[in-house]
């Protein structure tokens, strides 16, 4: 029987001040990583990055938020959502600003570490204190507010990005996140108050495991165009990811007090979510390092054109978020993560048809489909997942559930930009410069008007590219029919009023 829903008198009265600081903390986020996409390309060409440069600039930042979630959201149910969340924000800011001085491609990976360990403290605290702030009945609308956020973040950073770079430099596209945090920071202390979950005895070993493992794994794979899946180096740095994933699993196992309670892996729908979004991200991870470069390298467009050839995903997830919010009710999860990543997996099947003269037409069908879909799915899958965690563990279930999607992310730039350097370096003619048949960037770089190197590369580029968007078709359809097969057909359910209550300090 359904116990008696907490009445309005019960509810915060500053949760929706509340929500829009959550909002900002994760818009400093989006914006970031969408201006680096954009900047990619000039950024390369400025600091005379190798395409291993260019991977590590983005993974650095991906494998060590990823590497971290799981602690940060355990500090945050331990000692405070906001205060984890305040201190991510300063050193988010801090290496922001740092990195507009940055002159060279290991400077830059430097910051992004920084940035990637503040982001770890950011994300968990975010969702964790959603959750627990707002009930069942109104946190559908303010998840909806705040992926709209996160949408119009995806829309205006790219343009943004753009028009900093065209008018300043690559530098300002890192400038742009420190008034966001300072506002943050700001709203944060004024308005918050401070939550945590039941005092739990933490533990290092874990963390130190889980971390280790994620970045030996990412590591591994991104040096597998240069050494081979297991020559050099590589087959230790695996030994050492099977080793510490394994141990951390042995570990939390057994473990009076884990950090992350693996139970949960043995409920269907949370399972299912799980590792259908992992999927779902590794096929989505290269797609907009991959497109950009397209569009920049192949056609020849200005950052500000590459960044507006985007607003069709961002608007299209944002009506697919919408209509999935409508419809999940009636349809359960399943069926709508199904139909989503269906959509998704046709995007990717468009794309594989990408030539060197196609143009943006084929590109922006794909990137409608490809926002609708995930719109569709991937709220779904969030929201089966978090379901089925306990509200004490709220921060360390919101940074599974990140790291889930984060890890996701880290192995799809590495393998889809693993398979397209080698791609590329394969498709282009024999004799051809070495510099030249690794990467896009470095051909155009030398080329000096050679039309014939030029042109080489653009075909090389665009060959690889197909086949790396013909796995990712792969790999979203897989995500689509393991989760119907896995889960369950449920729906959202509202739950009792003492499941909602947490510890909360003032």
């Amino acid at each position: 029987m359904n116990t008696p829903q907490p009445s309005t008198a019960s509810r915060d009265p500053r949760r929706w001040w509340i929500l829009i600081v959550l909002c900002l903390s994760s818009l400093v986020l989006v914006v970031d990583s969408m201006a680096l996409t954009v900047a990619v390309p000039r950024m390369t060409a400025d600091l005379h990055a190798s395409a291993q440069d260019t991977q590590w600039i983005l993974d650095s930042y991906v494998l060590v938020f990823a590497g971290l979630l799981l602690t940060s959201g355990g500090l945050g149910d331990r000692f405070g959502r906001r205060k984890v969340m305040i201190i991510g924000l300063l050193l988010f800011g801090a290496a922001s600003l740092a990195a507009t001085f940055a002159a060279s491609p290991g400077q830059v990976i430097a910051v992004r570490v920084l940035m990637g360990i503040g982001g770890a403290l950011i994300m968990p605290s975010t969702l964790s204190i959603l959750i627990t702030v707002f009930d069942a009945a109104e946190r559908p609308k303010a998840m909806a507010a705040w992926t709209s956020v996160a949408m119009v973040g995806l829309v205006g950073s790219p343009v943004l990005g753009g028009v900093l770079i065209d008018h300043f430099s690559w530098h300002a596209i890192f400038f742009i996140n420190v008034p966001v945090v300072a506002l943050a920071v700001v709203a944060g202390l004024v308005l918050m108050p401070e939550s945590k979950g039941p005092w739990q005895r933490p533990d290092p070993f874990g963390a130190v495991l889980s971390a280790a493992g994620m970045i030996a794994l990412v590591w591994w794979i991104i040096g597998i165009p240069a050494h081979g899946a297991f020559g050099a180096g590589s087959a230790v740095t695996l030994a050492v990811a099977v080793v510490a994933l394994g141990g951390f699993v042995a570990w939390e196992n057994t473990t009076r007090d884990p950090m992350v309670p693996l139970v949960l892996f043995k409920q269907r729908n949370f399972s299912g979510g799980s590792v259908s979004l992992a999927l779902l991200q590794i096929g989505n991870g290269g797609l907009l390092l991959v497109l950009t470069q397209y569009l920049q390298f192949v056609l020849g467009w200005s950052p500000v054109k590459a960044g507006l050839a985007f607003v069709p995903l961002a608007i299209t997830a944002l009506i697919g978020n919408v209509a999935g919010a409508k419809l999940t009710a009636k349809t359960g999860y399943r069926i709508l993560i199904l139909a989503g990543m269906l959509v998704m997996a046709a995007s990717f099947g468009v794309l594989t048809t990408v030539s060197a003269s196609t143009g943006f037409a084929v590109p922006a069908v794909a990137l409608g489909l490809l926002g609708l879909g995930a719109g569709l799915a991937m709220p779904a899958a969030v929201a089966a997942l978090m379901g089925t965690i306990p509200p004490e563990q709220a921060g360390v279930g919101s940074a599974l559930n990140d790291t889930i999607g984060q890890s996701g992310t880290a192995l799809g730039v590495a393998i889809l930009g693993s398979l397209l350097a080698s791609g590329f370096a394969r498709h282009m003619p024999a004799g051809t410069p070495g510099s030249a048949r690794h990467s896009i960037a470095g051909a155009l770089a030398i080329a000096h008007g050679d039309t014939g190197l030029v042109q080489a590369a653009r075909q090389a580029f665009t060959t690889s590219m197909s086949a790396t968007f013909t796995l990712g078709a792969i790999g979203v359809t897989a995500a689509a029919l393991l989760a119907f097969l896995v889960m369950r057909d449920s729906k959202p359910q509202i739950a009792p009023a003492e499941e909602r209550e947490l510890v909360t300090a003032r």
